[in-house]
């Protein structure tokens, strides 16, 4: 099944072309029965679906707590999200009188990652989809 080449005493097999192109093509000609009683699942449009998950449509919620003080969190906005120093203001004022704010509108890892940093500095952050 495979051709052994010898380097500096090491063994390494190489599959030959042929044996992968007979396994794909056994492959597909192998065909799955459902089992009676069951309904096979639509068919998911892959492009689709990462299409929605990059696309800047995840808000990230900062909520308030009676823990952080207000400075602190006017640090953290700084330094995770790279705010001025009146942005960070307005949104902790925001945090402080409506109980929350949405400090960023990404695409779902970024949002993910901003959640997941926030959190590690102590605050109290969600993610949802806009």
């Amino acid at each position: 099944m495979s051709k052994v080449e010898s380097m500096r005493g090491a063994k390494i097999l190489t599959p030959r072309r042929r044996d992968i192109e007979a396994a794909v093509a056994q492959r597909s000609m192998v065909t799955v029965a459902a089992k009676p009683g069951t309904q096979a699942l639509p068919d998911i449009d892959v492009e689709k679906s990462l299409k929605e998950a990059f696309a800047r449509g995840w808000s990230v919620i900062v909520w308030n707590d009676p823990v952080n003080l207000m400075d602190y969190v006017v640090y953290v906005f700084k330094a995770v999200l790279k705010m001025n120093e009146q942005d960070a203001s307005r949104h902790m004022w925001e945090v402080h009188q409506k109980g929350k704010s949405v400090v960023a509108l990404e695409t779902r890892e970024r949002s993910e990652l901003i959640v997941h940093r926030l959190r590690g500095f102590g605050l109290n952050a969600t993610m949802e989809q806009a």
